[in-house]
Parts: C-alpha cells; sequence; structure tokens
C-alpha cells in the first residue's frame, strides 16, 4: 500500500519533517506511484487530485495479514491484517454480516467524524487485532492512519523533498521518496491531518520525538516515545460536524 499527501492537506510532525529529506518530489509527475506500480504492476492507483495520491496492490503480500480496499461515500481506505473482535465491532456500527474490516474501518470513522457517541482514542483502541490502515475522506480532506500496539503491521512514514507525507508498508519506496526522513509508523498511534499525531493506547500522554540511528550509524528520521510525564488536555467535542472532522 502507498499513499503520499499533500503538506496542505496532512502536515507531518516537525521533528520528522526536520531531517534531511528526499531529493525528489513523490508527487511531481507521479514519481513514487509510478515507481510503486513498476514494483507492484497490478496495484490500483487513485488520483485524488491536489490532495495526492493512494495506491494498493494484493501482491507480494502476507496471507496471514491480507490487504483489503474499499470506497464508500468518497472515502477511500487500505486495511492489512486481521481484526479478531469483527461480531462485535458489526453490531457496535450497525453493519451487516457481509461487512469486512476495511468496512468497519469506514464506517468506525464516519462515526467518529459524524460526532458519534466515542472518542478516536476509543475507536481505535476498539479494534482488536494485527492491523495498519489508511483512511482519507475527501469531503473534509481529512487523513486517518493507524497502526496496532504491536507494530504488527509495519507501516513506514516520511516526507518529501517538498514538505509531502509519505505512508507505505513498503519500506523500499518510502526511502525512495523520503530519503532520510523516514521512520516506521509509531506503535499505537494514529494519526489526523488536524490532531496530528497521537497515541490511543496511552491518550494522556504527549508523544516525543526520538532520534533514530540506522544500521550504519547515521541519524535516520525519528521515532515517538510515549511522554509519561507530559499529559495533554481532553479535546472538546464543540463546533459543527464540518469542523469536528478537522479535530480527529
Amino acid at each position: 500500500m502507498l499513499a503520499i499527501f499533500d503538506k496542505n492537506v496532512a502536515k507531518t510532525p516537525e521533528a520528522l519533517q526536520g531531517q534531511e529529506g528526499g531529493s525528489v518530489c513523490a508527487l511531481k509527475d507521479r514519481f513514487l506511484p509510478n515507481h510503486f506500480s513498476s514494483v507492484y504492476p497490478g496495484a490500483v492507483t487513485i488520483n485524488l487530485g491536489s490532495s495526492g495520491f493512494i495506491a494498493c496492490s494484493l501482491e507480494k503480500q502476507n496471507p496471514l495479514l491480507p490487504r483489503l480496499f474499499a470506497v464508500v461515500d468518497d472515502m477511500f481506505c487500505i486495511f492489512q491484517g486481521h481484526i479478531e473482535n469483527v461480531p462485535i465491532l458489526k453490531q457496535q456500527y450497525g453493519l451487516t454480516k457481509t461487512a469486512t474490516e476495511v468496512t468497519i474501518v469506514i464506517e468506525a470513522y464516519r462515526t467518529l467524524r459524524d460526532r458519534g457517541p466515542y472518542s478516536a482514542e476509543q475507536v481505535v483502541r476498539d479494534f482488536q487485532g494485527k492491523f495498519g490502515f489508511m483512511l482519507y475522506d475527501c469531503s473534509t480532506q481529512n487523513v486517518f492512519l493507524a497502526g496496532d500496539v504491536d507494530g504488527s503491521v509495519p507501516l513506514y512514514w516520511g516526507t518529501d523533498a517538498e514538505g509531502h507525507l509519505v505512508v507505505s508498508d513498503d519500506v523500499e519506496t518510502v526511502k525512495k521518496g523520503c530519503g532520510k526522513s523516514f521512520a516506521p509508523f509509531p506503535k499505537g498511534c494514529f494519526f489526523t491531518s488536524s490532531g496530528g499525531l497521537r497515541s490511543y493506547e496511552h491518550p494522556s500522554n504527549e508523544l516525543k520525538p526520538v532520534p533514530r540511528v540506522d544500521s550504519s550509524g547515521e541519524v535516520c528520521g525519528v521515532t515517538f516515545k510515549v511522554d509519561s510525564e507530559a499529559k495533554k488536555e481532553a479535546m472538546p467535542r464543540v463546533g459543527s460536524v464540518q469542523n469536528w472532522s478537522k479535530q480527529i
């Protein structure tokens, strides 16, 4: 899977931007989508206009952690892995028996966006299993990314030469677009366009960047760790539905 989002749609944490970025623009002339398609010839690539690109391939995947892709009401979602408590979530969100993990994620996000009774932290924490997903809502230009607490589905993210966000489960693709400004997506965390990076495992704590050193001893991106001493304020759910979708 691959997603590239314009910096005006999804601004990465400053610590990740501060590293030595890639020498290329991932979006210019479809550079990174074309590279991804060359590695995965059967990939489906979707142009999101000025917002970026999404690409998904069912090739070269782990059969125990399959990829799923769905589009519902201008919401695009790529899900990888599996959720163990699917029956409970189907009932919770009023879904049919045929609903899959990817449609559950979309419906959970829709409920969150439309000011349902759950917090963003609870929505992701309710997903029990091994997973990683990326969702883009065209109606609000909101990005929603998350991975499980064990990092069972490796996701990588970084910024290209122009500060655009790149996310993929293929580390070589992220390296090609981001140079040294890439890192594993932090475990037990989620990221949204306006809310930024947050821990759903420890929602009351801030995250702090820690320089990451590669096998050659060079600093290569940052990892984000829960700061046990720094607490954050809860976000009040106020304003219109449109405004709230920008605070998820």
